[in-house]
Protein backbone atom coordinates (compact mmCIF):
# COMPACT_ATOMS: atom_id res chain seq x y z
CA UNK A 1 0.00 0.00 0.00
CA UNK A 2 1.15 3.50 -0.76
CA UNK A 3 -0.20 6.77 1.05
CA UNK A 4 -0.24 8.11 -2.95
CA UNK A 5 -0.91 7.01 -6.34
CA UNK A 6 -4.15 8.48 -7.12
CA UNK A 7 -2.80 10.91 -10.07
CA UNK A 8 -0.22 7.54 -11.22
CA UNK A 9 -1.47 5.15 -14.02
CA UNK A 10 1.82 3.37 -13.33
CA UNK A 11 3.35 1.42 -10.73
CA UNK A 12 6.53 2.10 -9.25
CA UNK A 13 9.75 0.59 -11.46
CA UNK A 14 10.97 -2.45 -8.64
CA UNK A 15 14.37 -0.42 -8.18
CA UNK A 16 12.95 2.71 -8.04
CA UNK A 17 10.99 1.63 -4.72
CA UNK A 18 13.49 -0.51 -3.36
CA UNK A 19 15.83 3.38 -3.83
CA UNK A 20 12.85 5.01 -2.72
CA UNK A 21 11.74 2.99 0.56
CA UNK A 22 12.38 3.50 3.85
CA UNK A 23 10.67 0.63 5.71
CA UNK A 24 13.90 -1.59 5.86
CA UNK A 25 15.31 1.02 8.92
CA UNK A 26 12.50 3.08 9.92
CA UNK A 27 10.29 0.13 10.90
CA UNK A 28 13.06 0.83 13.99
CA UNK A 29 9.96 3.71 15.33
CA UNK A 30 6.99 1.85 15.29
CA UNK A 31 6.56 2.25 18.61
CA UNK A 32 6.62 6.11 18.15
CA UNK A 33 4.73 6.04 14.80
CA UNK A 34 1.79 4.37 16.78
CA UNK A 35 1.99 6.64 19.89
CA UNK A 36 1.92 9.73 17.49
CA UNK A 37 -1.29 8.11 15.58
CA UNK A 38 -2.97 7.70 19.09
CA UNK A 39 -2.14 11.20 20.50
CA UNK A 40 -3.33 12.40 17.07
CA UNK A 41 -6.83 10.64 16.92
CA UNK A 42 -7.23 11.37 20.72
CA UNK A 43 -7.05 15.25 19.43
CA UNK A 44 -9.11 14.68 16.35
CA UNK A 45 -12.43 13.53 18.56
CA UNK A 46 -11.74 16.31 21.16
CA UNK A 47 -11.83 18.76 18.25
CA UNK A 48 -14.83 17.31 17.11
CA UNK A 49 -13.23 16.36 13.41
CA UNK A 50 -13.35 12.22 14.38
CA UNK A 51 -16.10 10.91 16.54
CA UNK A 52 -15.70 9.04 19.74
CA UNK A 53 -16.61 5.51 18.41
CA UNK A 54 -13.95 6.33 15.16
CA UNK A 55 -11.44 7.54 17.98
CA UNK A 56 -12.26 4.46 20.09
CA UNK A 57 -12.13 1.97 16.83
CA UNK A 58 -8.86 3.56 15.73
CA UNK A 59 -7.05 3.32 19.12
CA UNK A 60 -7.66 0.03 19.53
CA UNK A 61 -6.90 -0.99 16.49
CA UNK A 62 -3.44 0.66 16.84
CA UNK A 63 -2.89 -0.17 19.90
CA UNK A 64 -3.54 -4.32 18.98
CA UNK A 65 -0.87 -3.75 16.42
CA UNK A 66 1.64 -2.38 18.56
CA UNK A 67 0.76 -5.62 20.64
CA UNK A 68 1.19 -8.02 17.91
CA UNK A 69 4.48 -5.85 17.06
CA UNK A 70 6.29 -5.89 20.08
CA UNK A 71 5.19 -10.09 20.58
CA UNK A 72 6.31 -10.68 16.90
CA UNK A 73 3.16 -12.35 16.13
CA UNK A 74 2.90 -9.38 13.43
CA UNK A 75 5.84 -8.93 11.45
CA UNK A 76 6.90 -6.05 9.17
CA UNK A 77 6.40 -6.56 5.46
CA UNK A 78 8.72 -4.71 2.84
CA UNK A 79 5.92 -4.23 0.33
CA UNK A 80 4.94 -0.90 2.14
CA UNK A 81 6.76 2.00 1.18
CA UNK A 82 7.56 2.81 4.84
CA UNK A 83 6.57 2.23 8.24
CA UNK A 84 3.52 5.31 8.30
CA UNK A 85 1.93 2.84 5.23
CA UNK A 86 2.15 0.11 7.06
CA UNK A 87 0.58 0.77 10.13
CA UNK A 88 -2.23 2.83 8.08
CA UNK A 89 -2.52 -0.54 6.12
CA UNK A 90 -2.81 -3.23 8.92
CA UNK A 91 -5.46 -1.04 10.84
CA UNK A 92 -7.49 -0.23 7.80
CA UNK A 93 -7.71 -3.90 7.28
CA UNK A 94 -8.65 -4.88 10.90
CA UNK A 95 -11.18 -1.68 11.77
CA UNK A 96 -12.14 -0.85 8.24
CA UNK A 97 -13.31 2.58 7.38
CA UNK A 98 -12.20 4.56 10.52
CA UNK A 99 -8.76 3.08 9.75
CA UNK A 100 -8.54 5.53 6.53
CA UNK A 101 -9.69 8.75 8.82
CA UNK A 102 -6.29 8.07 10.83
CA UNK A 103 -4.45 10.68 8.44
CA UNK A 104 -6.84 13.46 8.21
CA UNK A 105 -5.13 16.52 9.03
CA UNK A 106 -1.88 15.15 8.88
CA UNK A 107 1.45 14.20 6.25
CA UNK A 108 3.73 12.33 6.18
CA UNK A 109 6.27 15.26 6.38
CA UNK A 110 4.71 16.20 10.14
CA UNK A 111 4.57 12.28 10.98
CA UNK A 112 7.73 11.78 9.99
CA UNK A 113 9.39 14.66 12.07
CA UNK A 114 7.31 13.61 14.98
CA UNK A 115 8.20 10.29 15.14
CA UNK A 116 12.25 10.60 14.76
CA UNK A 117 11.85 13.71 17.17
CA UNK A 118 9.92 10.86 19.75
CA UNK A 119 12.69 8.38 18.85
CA UNK A 120 15.74 10.70 19.50
CA UNK A 121 14.37 12.04 22.61
CA UNK A 122 14.21 8.21 24.07
CA UNK A 123 17.48 7.10 23.18
CA UNK A 124 18.47 10.45 24.75
CA UNK A 125 16.77 9.17 27.60
CA UNK A 126 18.60 6.16 27.11
CA UNK A 127 21.79 7.25 26.78
CA UNK A 128 21.24 9.56 29.74
CA UNK A 129 21.06 6.32 32.07
CA UNK A 130 24.54 4.86 30.41
CA UNK A 131 26.22 7.52 31.10
CA UNK A 132 25.27 7.85 34.29
CA UNK A 133 25.86 3.76 34.94
CA UNK A 134 29.45 4.71 33.81
CA UNK A 135 29.58 8.06 36.05
CA UNK A 136 28.59 5.37 39.24
CA UNK A 137 31.45 3.03 38.29
CA UNK A 138 33.96 5.62 38.24
CA UNK A 139 32.83 7.69 41.08
CA UNK A 140 33.16 3.62 43.13
CA UNK A 141 36.85 3.30 41.82
CA UNK A 142 37.76 6.96 42.49
CA UNK A 143 36.74 6.35 45.92
CA UNK A 144 38.76 3.50 46.05
CA UNK A 145 42.08 5.38 44.59
CA UNK A 146 42.00 8.08 46.70
CA UNK A 147 45.85 7.62 47.78
CA UNK A 148 46.79 4.90 44.65
CA UNK A 149 49.82 7.53 43.34
CA UNK A 150 51.02 7.55 39.72
CA UNK A 151 52.35 9.86 36.89
CA UNK A 152 50.80 12.66 36.25
CA UNK A 153 51.73 12.97 31.95
CA UNK A 154 51.98 15.61 29.85
CA UNK A 155 53.44 15.39 26.19
CA UNK A 156 53.24 11.55 27.23
CA UNK A 157 56.27 12.31 29.52
CA UNK A 158 55.84 12.23 33.54
CA UNK A 159 55.33 15.48 34.82
CA UNK A 160 53.77 15.51 38.36
CA UNK A 161 52.27 13.17 41.03
CA UNK A 162 48.59 12.76 41.05
CA UNK A 163 46.27 9.79 42.18
CA UNK A 164 44.55 7.12 40.07
CA UNK A 165 41.40 8.96 41.74
CA UNK A 166 42.15 12.22 40.00
CA UNK A 167 43.29 11.09 37.06
CA UNK A 168 39.90 9.47 36.50
CA UNK A 169 38.56 12.30 37.68
CA UNK A 170 39.05 13.73 34.61
CA UNK A 171 37.44 11.33 32.46
CA UNK A 172 34.56 11.72 35.00
CA UNK A 173 34.32 15.36 34.13
CA UNK A 174 34.21 14.88 30.08
CA UNK A 175 31.80 12.23 30.75
CA UNK A 176 29.65 14.85 32.79
CA UNK A 177 29.78 17.56 30.38
CA UNK A 178 28.40 14.54 27.91
CA UNK A 179 25.45 14.23 29.89
CA UNK A 180 24.88 18.18 29.87
CA UNK A 181 25.25 18.24 26.36
CA UNK A 182 22.32 15.65 25.67
CA UNK A 183 20.05 17.53 28.56
CA UNK A 184 20.08 20.39 26.61
CA UNK A 185 19.48 18.88 23.40
CA UNK A 186 16.58 17.22 24.70
CA UNK A 187 15.00 20.83 25.87
CA UNK A 188 16.25 22.54 23.14
CA UNK A 189 14.20 19.48 20.70
CA UNK A 190 11.15 19.31 22.78
CA UNK A 191 8.86 20.67 21.11
CA UNK A 192 5.79 19.21 18.78
CA UNK A 193 5.74 19.13 14.80
CA UNK A 194 2.62 17.51 14.56
CA UNK A 195 -0.01 19.94 12.92
CA UNK A 196 2.63 21.36 10.68
CA UNK A 197 1.25 19.22 7.82
CA UNK A 198 3.40 18.79 4.31
CA UNK A 199 4.78 22.51 5.28
CA UNK A 200 1.40 24.96 5.64
CA UNK A 201 -0.41 23.43 8.24
CA UNK A 202 -4.12 22.06 7.44
CA UNK A 203 -7.48 24.04 7.61
CA UNK A 204 -8.70 21.81 10.05
CA UNK A 205 -8.82 22.74 13.61
CA UNK A 206 -6.50 21.19 15.26
CA UNK A 207 -5.50 21.56 18.57
CA UNK A 208 -1.73 21.07 18.17
CA UNK A 209 -1.08 22.19 22.30
CA UNK A 210 -3.04 19.61 23.26
CA UNK A 211 -1.18 16.89 21.04
CA UNK A 212 2.19 18.02 22.24
CA UNK A 213 1.27 17.70 26.09
CA UNK A 214 -0.54 13.97 24.98
CA UNK A 215 3.06 13.29 23.79
CA UNK A 216 4.96 14.93 26.30
CA UNK A 217 6.30 17.95 24.64
CA UNK A 218 6.62 21.40 26.12
CA UNK A 219 4.59 22.90 23.87
CA UNK A 220 3.86 23.04 19.52
CA UNK A 221 6.85 24.08 16.92
CA UNK A 222 6.20 27.39 15.69
CA UNK A 223 6.55 27.62 11.89
CA UNK A 224 5.52 24.61 9.65
CA UNK A 225 8.06 25.23 6.68
CA UNK A 226 10.67 24.72 9.73
CA UNK A 227 8.44 21.95 11.63
CA UNK A 228 9.14 19.56 8.56
CA UNK A 229 12.83 20.32 7.85
CA UNK A 230 14.18 21.28 10.72
CA UNK A 231 17.08 18.14 11.67
CA UNK A 232 19.43 20.64 13.74
CA UNK A 233 18.59 18.47 16.63
CA UNK A 234 19.91 15.50 15.24
CA UNK A 235 22.96 17.08 14.17
CA UNK A 236 23.75 18.47 17.87
CA UNK A 237 22.66 14.96 18.81
CA UNK A 238 25.49 13.38 16.44
CA UNK A 239 28.11 16.17 17.77
CA UNK A 240 27.49 14.97 21.16
CA UNK A 241 27.42 11.32 20.25
CA UNK A 242 31.09 12.03 18.54
CA UNK A 243 32.11 14.15 21.56
CA UNK A 244 31.01 10.90 23.87
CA UNK A 245 33.13 8.96 21.27
CA UNK A 246 35.92 11.07 21.18
CA UNK A 247 35.81 10.49 25.12
CA UNK A 248 35.82 7.26 25.22
CA UNK A 249 38.55 6.55 22.94
CA UNK A 250 40.81 8.93 24.92
CA UNK A 251 40.23 6.40 27.96
CA UNK A 252 40.77 3.65 25.61
CA UNK A 253 43.86 4.91 24.28
CA UNK A 254 45.36 5.06 27.78
CA UNK A 255 44.14 1.63 29.00
CA UNK A 256 45.84 0.32 26.02
CA UNK A 257 49.21 2.76 26.96
CA UNK A 258 48.26 1.29 30.35
CA UNK A 259 48.08 -2.58 29.26
CA UNK A 260 51.50 -2.64 27.57
CA UNK A 261 54.45 -4.72 28.89
CA UNK A 262 56.05 -1.54 29.17
CA UNK A 263 53.52 0.31 31.69
CA UNK A 264 51.73 -2.62 33.28
CA UNK A 265 49.32 -0.43 35.21
CA UNK A 266 46.48 -2.36 34.67
CA UNK A 267 45.58 -6.12 34.11
CA UNK A 268 42.24 -6.61 31.95
CA UNK A 269 40.09 -9.40 32.77
CA UNK A 270 39.76 -12.12 30.64
CA UNK A 271 36.16 -11.53 29.38
CA UNK A 272 37.24 -8.52 27.98
CA UNK A 273 40.23 -9.36 26.21
CA UNK A 274 41.11 -12.11 23.50
CA UNK A 275 44.02 -14.13 22.06
CA UNK A 276 46.46 -13.98 19.74
CA UNK A 277 45.75 -17.66 16.73
CA UNK A 278 50.11 -18.18 16.38
CA UNK A 279 51.30 -16.11 19.74
CA UNK A 280 49.58 -18.09 22.78
CA UNK A 281 51.21 -15.64 25.06
CA UNK A 282 49.24 -12.36 23.42
CA UNK A 283 46.38 -11.16 25.53
CA UNK A 284 45.45 -8.31 23.85
CA UNK A 285 43.17 -4.81 24.85
CA UNK A 286 40.73 -5.82 21.68
CA UNK A 287 37.49 -4.30 23.56
CA UNK A 288 39.04 -0.73 23.92
CA UNK A 289 41.15 -0.92 20.51
CA UNK A 290 37.21 -1.37 18.96
CA UNK A 291 36.29 1.08 21.18
CA UNK A 292 38.74 3.68 19.94
CA UNK A 293 37.98 2.75 16.52
CA UNK A 294 34.39 2.98 16.42
CA UNK A 295 34.63 6.94 17.00
CA UNK A 296 35.25 7.18 13.56
CA UNK A 297 32.36 5.62 12.20
CA UNK A 298 30.48 7.97 14.95
CA UNK A 299 32.39 11.16 13.22
CA UNK A 300 31.30 9.93 9.83
CA UNK A 301 27.67 9.84 10.82
CA UNK A 302 27.74 14.05 11.87
CA UNK A 303 30.02 14.59 8.63
CA UNK A 304 27.27 12.68 6.30
CA UNK A 305 24.39 14.37 8.41
CA UNK A 306 25.62 18.26 7.61
CA UNK A 307 27.04 17.36 4.52
CA UNK A 308 22.79 16.24 3.03
CA UNK A 309 21.82 19.29 4.85
CA UNK A 310 23.83 21.82 3.91
CA UNK A 311 22.08 22.25 0.14
CA UNK A 312 18.58 21.61 1.20
CA UNK A 313 15.89 24.43 0.34
CA UNK A 314 12.62 24.68 1.86
CA UNK A 315 10.81 22.74 2.70
CA UNK A 316 10.77 18.82 3.00
CA UNK A 317 13.00 17.06 0.10
CA UNK A 318 13.35 13.14 0.22
CA UNK A 319 17.10 14.00 0.72
CA UNK A 320 15.97 13.90 4.95
CA UNK A 321 15.23 10.47 4.87
CA UNK A 322 18.88 10.11 4.67
CA UNK A 323 18.65 11.15 8.31
CA UNK A 324 17.72 7.79 9.80
CA UNK A 325 20.33 5.05 9.37
CA UNK A 326 23.34 7.52 9.78
CA UNK A 327 21.54 8.74 13.19
CA UNK A 328 20.23 5.00 14.29
CA UNK A 329 23.68 3.76 13.91
CA UNK A 330 25.27 6.31 15.35
CA UNK A 331 23.46 5.89 18.37
CA UNK A 332 23.60 2.14 18.50
CA UNK A 333 27.34 2.46 17.89
CA UNK A 334 27.51 4.67 21.04
CA UNK A 335 25.24 2.88 23.51
CA UNK A 336 27.10 -0.33 22.76
CA UNK A 337 30.62 1.33 23.53
CA UNK A 338 29.33 2.81 26.73
CA UNK A 339 27.58 -0.47 27.71
CA UNK A 340 30.99 -2.46 26.84
CA UNK A 341 33.59 0.07 27.96
CA UNK A 342 31.54 0.80 31.28
CA UNK A 343 31.92 -3.05 32.29
CA UNK A 344 35.40 -3.23 31.27
CA UNK A 345 36.71 -0.90 33.61
CA UNK A 346 34.91 -2.49 36.26
CA UNK A 347 36.57 -5.57 35.70
CA UNK A 348 40.12 -3.96 35.00
CA UNK A 349 42.87 -4.62 37.87
CA UNK A 350 44.80 -1.59 38.77
CA UNK A 351 48.74 -2.27 39.52
CA UNK A 352 49.00 0.25 42.20
CA UNK A 353 52.51 -0.38 43.56
CA UNK A 354 53.54 -0.55 39.42
CA UNK A 355 52.00 3.04 38.98
CA UNK A 356 53.84 4.18 42.44
CA UNK A 357 57.20 2.97 41.60
CA UNK A 358 56.61 4.18 37.81
CA UNK A 359 55.96 7.84 39.39
CA UNK A 360 59.08 7.40 41.14
CA UNK A 361 61.26 6.95 39.00
CA UNK A 362 60.02 9.56 36.59
CA UNK A 363 61.00 11.94 38.95
CA UNK A 364 57.49 12.98 38.82
CA UNK A 365 58.96 14.90 42.43
CA UNK A 366 61.27 16.85 40.96
CA UNK A 367 59.27 19.74 41.01
CA UNK A 368 58.36 19.74 44.64
CA UNK A 369 62.17 19.52 45.17
CA UNK A 370 62.66 22.56 43.35
CA UNK A 371 60.14 24.04 45.89
CA UNK A 372 62.15 22.31 48.74
CA UNK A 373 65.24 24.72 47.69
CA UNK A 374 62.76 27.87 47.10
CA UNK A 375 61.11 27.64 50.64
CA UNK A 376 64.73 27.43 52.03
CA UNK A 377 65.67 30.84 50.61
CA UNK A 378 67.20 29.35 46.97
CA UNK A 379 65.91 31.49 44.02
CA UNK A 380 63.65 29.17 41.91
CA UNK A 381 65.64 29.58 38.88
CA UNK A 382 68.96 28.31 40.63
CA UNK A 383 66.67 25.56 42.24
CA UNK A 384 65.52 23.97 39.05
CA UNK A 385 69.48 23.81 37.94
CA UNK A 386 70.41 22.25 40.99
CA UNK A 387 67.56 19.88 40.79
CA UNK A 388 68.35 19.33 36.90
CA UNK A 389 72.18 18.18 38.12
CA UNK A 390 70.25 15.61 41.13
CA UNK A 391 68.13 14.25 38.07
CA UNK A 392 71.30 13.44 35.80
CA UNK A 393 72.84 12.15 38.60
CA UNK A 394 70.19 9.77 39.19
CA UNK A 395 69.69 8.83 35.61
CA UNK A 396 73.61 7.32 35.44
CA UNK A 397 72.93 5.59 38.32
CA UNK A 398 69.51 4.21 37.49
CA UNK A 399 67.77 5.46 40.55
CA UNK A 400 65.09 7.54 41.83
CA UNK A 401 65.24 10.87 43.49
CA UNK A 402 64.03 9.17 46.66
CA UNK A 403 67.24 6.80 46.86
CA UNK A 404 69.99 9.30 46.78
CA UNK A 405 72.00 10.04 49.65
CA UNK A 406 71.86 13.10 51.73
CA UNK A 407 75.97 13.30 51.21
CA UNK A 408 74.61 13.33 47.45
CA UNK A 409 71.98 15.64 47.86
CA UNK A 410 74.71 18.27 49.97
CA UNK A 411 77.17 18.08 46.80
CA UNK A 412 75.54 19.81 44.60
CA UNK A 413 73.68 22.17 47.18
CA UNK A 414 74.48 22.25 51.11
CA UNK A 415 70.96 23.72 51.96
CA UNK A 416 69.33 19.93 52.07
CA UNK A 417 68.72 18.83 55.62
CA UNK A 418 67.36 15.08 55.77
CA UNK A 419 63.67 16.65 55.79
CA UNK A 420 64.31 16.01 51.77
CA UNK A 421 63.04 13.00 52.03
CA UNK A 422 59.41 13.79 53.62
CA UNK A 423 59.34 17.01 50.87
CA UNK A 424 59.73 14.17 47.93
CA UNK A 425 57.85 11.51 49.24
CA UNK A 426 54.49 11.12 46.84
CA UNK A 427 52.61 11.04 49.48
CA UNK A 428 53.62 14.98 50.36
CA UNK A 429 53.88 15.94 47.07
CA UNK A 430 49.80 14.67 46.33
CA UNK A 431 48.68 15.53 50.02
CA UNK A 432 49.95 19.09 49.85
CA UNK A 433 48.25 19.97 47.11
CA UNK A 434 44.57 20.70 48.68
CA UNK A 435 43.13 23.42 46.31
CA UNK A 436 39.84 22.49 44.55
CA UNK A 437 40.26 20.34 42.13
CA UNK A 438 43.67 19.35 42.68
CA UNK A 439 44.77 15.49 43.68
CA UNK A 440 45.11 15.78 47.44
CA UNK A 441 42.97 13.58 48.87
CA UNK A 442 41.12 16.12 50.84
CA UNK A 443 40.08 18.08 47.75
CA UNK A 444 39.17 15.04 46.27
CA UNK A 445 36.78 14.13 48.85
CA UNK A 446 35.10 17.50 48.54
CA UNK A 447 34.96 16.77 44.79
CA UNK A 448 33.80 13.54 45.00
CA UNK A 449 30.70 14.99 47.28
CA UNK A 450 29.40 17.57 44.58
CA UNK A 451 29.39 14.43 42.40
CA UNK A 452 27.68 12.43 44.13
CA UNK A 453 24.70 14.92 45.06
CA UNK A 454 24.69 15.37 41.07
CA UNK A 455 23.75 11.53 40.82
CA UNK A 456 21.95 10.88 42.95
CA UNK A 457 19.76 14.52 41.80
Amino acid sequence: MKLWGGRFTKETNELVHNFNESISFDRKFYRQDIAGSIAHVTMLAKQGILTEEERDAITAGLKGIREDLDSGKLAITTEHEDIHSFVEAVLTERVGEAGKKLHTGRSRNDQVALDMRLYTRDEIDEMDGLLKGLLEELLKLMEENLHTYMPGFTHLQKAQPVTLAHHLGAYYEMFRRDRSRLSDIRKRMNYCPLGSGALAGTTYPLDRAYTAELLGFDGPTLNSMDSVSDRDYLIELLAALSTIAMHLSRFSEEIIIWNSNEYRFVEMDDSYSTGSSIMPQKKNPDIAELIRGKAGRVYGALVSMLTVMKGIPLAYDKDLQEDKELTFDAIDTVKGCLLLFTGMISTMTFRKDVMEESAKKGFTNATDAADYLVNHGVPFRDAHGIIGQLVLMCIERNISLDELSLEDYRSVCPVFGEDIYDAISMKTCVEKRMTIGAPGAEAMKQVLEIYKKELEA
